[in-house]
């Protein structure tokens, strides 16, 4: 159950980065963090109402309020990197962040056996090549890996963070839904800040309302995928889960070579092979 939902964690947060990105190029990604973090809260409020999930209110909610605040920050430092660039750097350098639950679960004493720890290895290199490194062209600034890295380390802790929120299904929907309260505040209040600095809110031709499913889909799918991960790393040794769970760049890759057509160039097909060798060796493990 820990390959399942960890790999269902991935192909999740895969999409809704492809739907994020695709978002990005007409909407401000503030304005589409703030929305469809938004519309995930809604989503949640009423499941947590209906399964009285607020009974389940305890001192592992401010795990769920730490995740909410790191997690904004991670994906802005990650945007701001982007713009920086060079992209076939950033994206692959991001997956980084897996090192962070991982270590966790080696220093609370987790010990994978020969097979996941080569599963571990080969799946890891597997994501980074999948991601495109760029070996060659215009130098990367100092100041887009250093962002890279912080968004790296904020991701990983927001796996930390959200495996342990909750003990149970109800509290994993309280814990959600507190954690995308949070990112709506302090990604609301960037949003505000930049508006106040001359930055736009939403583009020139108005608010994009004809995206409101697609937005709705992109923070659906996060919160999903925030929640399959919580239940993988429950269910199994967190540095299983946390690999499998960071093969997402890989789903990316493969969602803009269906919907996009863009081909995947040979190291990215040689990383998805070791991203799927590494799975295996991970599953069997």
């Amino acid at each position: 159950m820990t390959a399942f939902f960890a790999l269902l964690t991935s192909f999740l947060w895969g999409l809704a980065d492809f739907g994020g990105g695709l978002l990005t190029r007409r909407t401000p990604a503030l304005t589409v963090v703030v929305v469809s973090q938004g519309i995930a809260a809604v989503v949640l409020s009423a499941i947590v109402l209906a399964t009285g999930g607020w009974s389940e209110a305890g001192p592992r909610l401010w795990f769920a309020f730490a995740a909410g605040l790191v997690g904004p920050v991670a994906l802005l430092c990650f945007y701001q990197a982007l713009a920086l660039g060079p992209m076939g750097v950033v994206s692959p350098l991001a997956t980084l962040g897996v090192a962070v639950p991982v270590g966790i679960g080696l220093v609370l004493g987790e010990r994978p056996g020969l097979f996941q720890a080569a599963g571990i290895v080969v799946a890891v290199t597997g994501v980074v090549l999948a991601g495109g490194p760029q070996l060659r062209g215009a130098a990367v600034q100092r100041r887009a890996i250093l962002m890279t890295l912080v968004a790296a380390a904020g991701f990983g802790t927001v796996f930390a963070l959200i495996a342990e929120a909750s003990t149970t299904v109800t509290g994993l929907f309280l814990a959600l839904f507190v954690q995308r309260v949070t990112n709506v505040a302090v990604g609301g209040a960037a949003l505000v800040a930049s508006v106040r600095r001359g930055g736009a809110a939403v583009p020139e031709d108005g608010f994009p309302w004809g995206a409101l499913p697609a937005l709705a889909f992109v923070g659906l799918a996060d919160v999903a995928a925030n929640g399959t991960y919580a239940m993988a790393a429950r269910s199994g040794p967190v540095t299983v889960a946390a690999v499998l769970a960071s093969l997402y760049p890989v789903v990316t890759a493969l969602a803009a070579r269906g919907f996009l057509n863009e081909r995947l160039r040979g190291i990215q097909t040689v990383g998805a092979g070791l991203a799927l060798l590494g799975t295996l060796l991970l599953a069997t493990g």
